[in-house]
């Protein structure tokens, strides 16, 4: 890799490895515009924000600049300022600008730069013709109104998830952001993953919005409104009021949901610790009966419609537990029937997801019952962030509250369900022979951990020795579909999560690189090393459920067939 020394506005920088000089302005402590440019994808170059003026007076876009030694620029010009206040103008003025009751008010990348260079007023009519919104994806909303044409959402879909569902159409001033022949996301094979609309500097692409039905349900004193929370959300949802990445804040989540009307607040964990249970019985008797290997885990919805839409021959590879979020659903509808029944009341159940496909999957037919959902509505961490900014509660003074038992008990292996690895090390917790503290250890180091896209581990289970892989990003997933299909490789228990990092990485956090993904998941393992439980099977709650359903009730409740669609 390249090093050297540069010179940024007079000042001496020294680089080393640096991909290109936008990376080395920002080590020099200037925080330099960009609407196209996202660190973990491609380089684009099409917005023209982080120009650069050389010696000689030639402006070039720092972002495709390879830092030489030696180089010296300017970044802050009379030229480079004119250039930047043009190009913001030019994008507002076909730019529909309702910025008061736009989603992203106060989070849009263009309001923030238009604010910080001065932009008062447009001088160029919008000739751009009024495009119609897409509301058919249960996920995310399309506005191509909003749409700047930074290709951020386009490299996401194709580079991290492989489904290349939107690119450019036309040519242009027709130029647009769309799907192939300008259909519905929902006429695509969109697997609702979100990660768009978690890239998307503007309102062009946002989640589906359910925060009124929310407030409504909780000002209907007919029903009893009991929430959910995700092992991911816990790690993420302070960082919106100040709290470090990672900071574990589901006691004062708890304690702000119900100030805000909620009559219960459970634990996921609990979902998580049935799916651990269910899952490893099934994966042993598997390894009984001699296949079908690989078993895919099942908690990804994601990860789930991409094998209904576009490789359903490996749906039978798919374990038939429920996501813990369904399985969590299910018991609780069920626990709680004759309890509405006594009282008039009607059980309604949020879940509060770190994923925007959890949308999709709660109103799957897979999971209603007598034409009623199980999970009866779906809010990500960053709408309960807004609804508890709504509310005027001031988050970080709270003082933390306990999840609500019995629903609200959980292990150390439930809470890592949360990151990459997660569901692969807590069912390799549960089928191992010997539990003793090292065991623990020994596959808390084996490999099942860590950041690289595809993780491969062999795990000795009585007389046989398991291989199992860990893959985030579908991307990747793709790729080891494809070595498998190709014979050189094969493993026993394969986990997928769609977005990279796994949960705590998913569109409905509050944004974030690779590195603040990874402080969640920190997070997670420390919760994890404070559970004074470690292992699924030893939580009592979920086994004296299980004995209280017996197989057949259990097998009806916490299990599913997925079929192509």
């Amino acid at each position: 890799m390249a090093k050297g020394i540069m010179y940024i506005d007079g000042q001496r920088v020294p680089f080393d490895g640096e991909k290109n000089v936008l990376a080395v302005i920002r080590k020099a402590g200037i925080d330099m515009p960009t609407f196209c440019y996202y660190s973990e994808l491609s380089t684009f170059g099409a917005c023209r924000m982080c120009v650069v003026e050389d010696e000689k007076g030639k402006i070039d876009a720092s972002c495709a600049m390879e830092p030489r030694d030696g180089m010296k620029i300017r970044t802050n010009t009379a030229r480079l300022l004119k250039h930047r206040r043009t190009i913001l103008e030019l994008m507002l003025a076909s730019h529909c600008r309702d910025c008061t009751t736009c989603e992203k008010s106060g989070k849009c990348h263009l309001q923030d730069l238009a604010l910080q260079f001065g932009v008062r007023k447009v001088r160029f009519e919008d000739t751009r013709p009024v495009y119609e919104k897409d509301h058919s994806s249960p996920a995310i909303v399309r506005d191509p109104n909003k749409c700047i044409l930074c290709g951020d959402c386009v490299r996401v879909c194709e580079e991290m998830q492989g489904m290349g569902i939107l690119n450019f159409a036309h040519r242009g001033s027709d130029l647009v952001v769309s799907p192939a022949f300008d259909r519905k996301l929902s006429d695509t094979n969109c697997i609702s993953c979100g990660q768009c609309a978690a890239a998307c500097p503007t309102g062009a692409i946002t989640i589906r919005d359910e925060i009124g039905k929310a407030w409504r349900v909780l000002y209907d004193h007919s029903k009893r409104v009991v929430f959910q929370i995700a092992p991911a959300v816990r790690v993420a949802v302070g960082e919106a009021f100040g709290l470090a990445p990672g900071a574990n804040a589901i006691d004062k989540l708890v304690t702000a949901l119900k100030m805000m009307g909620a009559e219960e607040v459970y634990d996921t964990n609990f979902g998580a610790d049935l799916t651990v249970m269910e899952e490893s019985a099934e994966f042993l008797e598997r390894l009984k009966k001699g296949g079908p290997f690989p078993m895919f885990t099942s908690c990804c919805p994601a990860w789930i419609k991409y094998l209904e839409k576009e490789n359903p021959k490996y749906l039978k590879n798919v374990s038939t537990c429920k996501s813990p979020m369904q399985m969590f659903a299910a018991v609780l509808k069920d626990q709680y029937a004759k309890k509405d029944a006594e009282d008039g009341k009607a059980t309604f159940h949020i879940a509060i997801m770190p994923c925007t496909a959890k949308k999709m999957e709660a109103k799957r037919e897979e999971f209603q019952h007598d034409g009623k959902p199980d999970v009866d509505l779906v809010l990500t961490t960053q709408e309960v962030i807004t609804m508890i900014k709504e509310s005027g509660i001031r988050f970080a003074e709270l003082e933390g509250e306990a999840p609500d038992l019995p629903f609200g008990m959980g292990t150390g292996a439930a809470t890592i369900f949360g990151t990459t690895g997660g569901v692969a090390e807590a069912v390799a917790r549960r089928v191992v022979e010997d539990k003793s503290k090292n065991t623990l250890q020994a596959i808390q180091f084996s490999g099942l951990r860590g950041s690289d896209v595809i993780r491969e581990v062999s795990l000795p289970v009585g007389d046989r020795v398991l291989q199992i892989a860990v893959v985030h990003g579908l991307v990747n997933a793709k790729k080891l579909l494809a070595d498998i299909e190709e014979g050189t490789a094969y493993y026993d228990l394969v986990e997928v999560m769609t977005c990279r990092t796994g949960c705590v990485g998913g569109a409905g956090q509050p944004y974030g690189l690779i590195p603040v993904k990874q402080q969640r998941a920190e997070g997670l393992y420390e919760a994890d090393r404070a559970a004074l439980i470690k292992r699924s099977e030893r939580n009592p709650i979920v086994t004296e459920l299980l004995a209280e359903l017996g197989e057949q009730r259990a097998h009806e409740l916490l299990h599913v067939h997925y079929k192509q669609k």
